[in-house]
């Protein structure tokens, strides 16, 4: 299956550089390149694409306003932000809170970026664990503690691994390694984590394990 990808990013030869890369993918196809988000909002709702991956900042309306518009639509696509290093945390929280799939920092090699694309697609999330790490203590720090002792006591032992595993940022076949199972297995994990907790994704997972100091 082709996965049909837009980018919006203010930065022409970003967009140059991901587009001419992204041609060398069998599985990912470019429909279209923007420069700020309201192009992007448009082109989303007309060629209706799989992953949408969106720079934070863009001039005019930018990429969370973009996906809040977008997700707050119940379009299907998924939204996959770029980000760097000063980008202010509290704008990743919101785009989370609006049902992002991802977040990927520009330097990251263009080769994990389409893998977070592909993530995406199949309908998991994936971010950068120093985005995760700056984003969860900037949460923890705002937002006391909510008490969650039964739902935690729903999970095995190793599906309490498996969430801390997940919080770390690490994709199913790392924890696979790390804890010496199959990938298909810790798949079956992270999705009886999900349904025990009443959680919609891996980030959610990942600010839980954070929020409730498993971490």
């Amino acid at each position: 299956m082709t996965i049909r990808v837009l980018l919006a990013d203010d930065h022409e030869s970003f967009r140059a550089r991901f587009r001419s890369a992204l041609e060398t993918q069998a599985d990912l196809e470019c429909v279209a390149d923007v420069g700020d988000g309201r192009a992007a909002v448009a082109e989303i709702v007309r060629l209706r694409p799989d992953v949408a991956v969106l720079d934070v900042r863009m001039p005019g309306m930018d990429g969370l306003a973009a996906a809040e518009a977008v997700l707050s639509r119940g379009d299907e696509v998924k939204v996959v932000f770029l980000t760097t290093y000063d980008d202010d945390d509290s704008y990743v929280y919101r785009a989370l809170r609006a049902g992002a799939s991802g977040f990927c920092l520009k330097s990251m090699p263009v080769g994990e970026l389409f893998g977070a694309i592909r993530v995406a697609a199949r309908g998991d999330a994936l971010i950068d664990p120093s985005v995760t790490r700056r984003l969860v203590s900037r949460f923890t720090a705002e937002a006391a503690p909510v008490p969650r002792s039964r739902q935690l006591n729903r999970l095995t032992a190793r599906e309490r691994e498996v969430l801390l595993e997940v919080a770390r940022g690490h994709s199913n076949a790392e924890i696979a390694v790390r804890l010496f199972v199959g990938e298909q297995t810790v798949k079956t994990h992270v999705s009886h984590v999900l349904t025990k907790l009443g959680l919609r994704d891996r980030v959610q997972a990942a600010i839980y394990a954070y929020k409730n100091a498993l971490i």
